[in-house]
């Protein structure tokens, strides 16, 4: 499956393209108009027993990197996005709109101490993408940013410049910044590697031993999905013959806007996470290439 272009028309933003929408959802856009007045949190537990054994075969192997279960999290949501593609959208401005690419972020801690930085990372996969290339990438950039105490370049240095502006310059700034970003005509500078204009704004609370909790949405920018990730953990299982077994499980909580599709979407989609998790071989072909699940 081939990554389908579009032909930029009247009304479309520079990085998505408007649809036309139902009644009930644009009288909800204008009635509610925050996408924080529209969240939907959703949470539950995802069987990664599979998956972790996944991990450590492929680990054995010289991959020149380690791939992690959040590396493949990271892919199997991709995957989910772009065989579910409403899953993709965002509101703003009043209107409905698909983005052009996927893309997913997350913050990374620059050291595990209280006083280290966090640096923003952003990802934007692509049709012939798997989770050795994906992994590949989100690996190295991880390393790299793992090397420096302080932003060395991207959003992380705009947003260090935007801070040494005097509070009341960067308050009337701001208003424009936000006025701009409601018309969708932000410049690349503050949008380009934002996690708020990301499809999926992960945050891998399991890798500092954290639960699954609930993280608001934001109303500045496009992000219409928050998924947070909890800790890897053991429980005990009641098979279909009535045995009992130890499997490894993960808690993911979600909160998504709306606005974007409605409940059966979104549970289907949650299915999808499960089903590739469960058989990660999934995660070996590109991302354009249809799982094949059945959502009956």
């Amino acid at each position: 499956m081939s990554e389908t272009k579009y032909k930029r028309k009247w009304g479309d933003r520079r990085d998505a393209r408007r649809v036309k929408c139902p009644g009930l959802q644009t009288l909800m856009g204008h009635l509610m108009p925050m996408r924080t007045d529209n969240e939907v949190f959703m949470n539950d537990s995802f069987d990664v027993t599979e998956l972790m054994e996944f991990v450590a075969e492929k680990n054995k192997e010289d991959l020149g990197y380690r791939i992690t279960p959040f590396y493949c999290l990271i892919m199997a949501m991709a995957k989910m996005v772009k065989e579910r593609p409403l899953m993709n959208r965002f509101y703003q401005g009043h209107q409905l709109y698909e983005r052009n690419e996927i893309s997913i972020s997350f913050v990374a801690k620059r050291q595990f101490s209280d006083a280290a930085e966090e640096s923003l990372m952003f990802f934007v996969p692509k049709d012939e993408d798997t989770i050795y290339t994906l992994g590949k990438k989100i690996a190295g950039d991880v390393d790299e940013v793992k090397k420096h105490d302080k932003a060395t370049g991207g959003i992380d240095e705009v947003l260090d410049k935007f801070a040494k502006i005097p509070r009341l310059l960067l308050m009337f700034i701001v208003k424009i910044v936000k006025w701009l970003d409601f018309w969708g005509v932000n410049p690349k500078a503050l949008t380009d590697g934002d996690p708020n204009y990301s499809t999926i704004l992960c945050s891998n609370l399991g890798s500092i031993q954290g639960p699954a909790v609930y993280h608001h949405l934001n109303n500045y920018g496009t992000c219409s999905i928050i998924v947070t990730i909890g800790t890897i953990h053991d429980k005990e299982v009641i098979n279909e013959d009535g045995t009992k077994e130890i499997r490894k499980y993960v808690d993911i909580g979600a909160t998504l806007d709306e606005r974007i599709a409605d409940g059966f979407y979104f549970i289907r989609s949650l299915k999808l996470i499960k089903h590739i998790c469960r058989h990660p071989e999934l995660l070996e072909r590109p991302l354009g290439e249809n799982s094949g699940y059945d959502y009956k």
